[in-house]
């Protein structure tokens, strides 16, 4: 039996890999009434034999670690979606977000008990990348969470 191989799908995934740190902004949200500055780091590497590519995420305000993620994305060549698993240090349950390339920029979406959620990763500067999260109490009207802009170590 012949093992699968990564498709150009998968492929376009690896521009992720690498160590990364950036200035984010948090904007006010019920869960964060005041938002502000903040850093991020993310250590993302291809994993699986070029199916995935792991994040291991954190996130700093005021000088102390507040903020921990651990992403898997990955392409779903059955359903032909990018797929983002996300688990992360507020305790809420695994998050799958589905979605696509939109040109270089990755758009993942899921709804979850307390909205909907959008994030974008925009992809196309070697060396850079950049981030949006959005929320949405409908999936109708959108509100900014979080952005960030990273350069790889």
């Amino acid at each position: 039996m012949q093992m699968a191989q990564p498709t150009e799908a998968h492929r376009k995934l690896e521009c992720l890999a690498g160590n990364w740190h950036g200035t984010e902004k948090i904007h006010p949200a019920p869960w964060d009434p005041v938002g502000g500055p903040a850093k991020g780091t993310c250590e993302n590497r291809v994993a699986l034999d070029g199916f995935a590519v792991i994040q291991d995420y954190t996130q700093e305000r005021n000088g102390a670690v507040n903020f921990r993620g651990h992403g898997v994305f990955y392409y779903d060549s059955e359903r032909q979606t990018y797929v983002l698993d996300w688990l992360d240090s507020t305790g809420s349950p695994r998050s799958e977000m589905r979605g696509h390339l939109d040109g270089d920029t990755l758009r993942v979406s899921c709804q979850g008990p307390m909205g909907w959620v959008r994030c974008s990763f925009g992809m196309g500067t070697p060396g850079a990348y950049s981030f949006l999260m959005e929320v949405s109490p409908d999936g109708n009207q959108w509100f900014p969470a979080m952005e960030g802009n990273y350069t790889k170590d």
